[in-house]
């Protein structure tokens, strides 16, 4: 039998807090297009490690709370948010006993589905132009998948969050 750490959800919120905090960072205006995305990052980490304590819904509440920090349209970050993580739950398992950078390779993937949902409803309500510099963060988060996968992993075990 697997121990439950009571604070487990404390924990995973808190690293979900500082996604946010690091997604609100001030960068200088030519790095702005290298920002990971590290609220998808964390996501699609806590989506793959614990599919039976984090879920869809989990996503897309936490989407609509980006949404409303970055300022951007209500439901846009919500909808790519639980796309990508409804995408995690359905191959989990396989992600799972990859090597790292196998993994990243799909990160890529989900971060660009990720951000093709997110700058294509951003068009359609007019509020941004298109060119694909917005493909930037989605090779940024695929290069730091392993620092933040090991980072989130060590969180889970030293807290024996399961």
């Amino acid at each position: 039998m697997s121990q439950h750490s009571p604070g487990g959800i404390m924990i995973v919120l808190g690293t979900f807090i500082v996604a946010f905090m690091l997604s609100q960072t001030p960068l200088p205006i030519i790095l702005e297009w290298w920002r990971p995305e590290f609220v998808a990052l964390f996501v699609i980490y806590w989506m793959m490690a614990l599919p039976q304590r984090f879920g869809v819904g989990s996503a897309w509440v936490l989407g609509l709370m980006l949404d409303v920090i970055k300022g951007s349209v209500l439901g846009i970050n919500a909808l790519a948010l639980t796309v990508i993580a409804f995408s995690t739950l359905l191959m989990h398992k396989k992600m799972r006993m990859y090597p790292l950078w196998q993994q990243a390779i799909v990160v890529f993937f989900l971060i660009v589905l990720n951000q093709f949902i997110f700058y294509w409803f951003q068009a359609i309500a007019g509020t941004i132009a298109g060119d694909f510099t917005f493909l930037i963060p989605a090779f940024v988060s695929a290069l730091i998948w392993p620092w933040v996968f090991v980072v989130l992993r060590s969180i889970r075990r030293t807290f024996k969050i399961s």
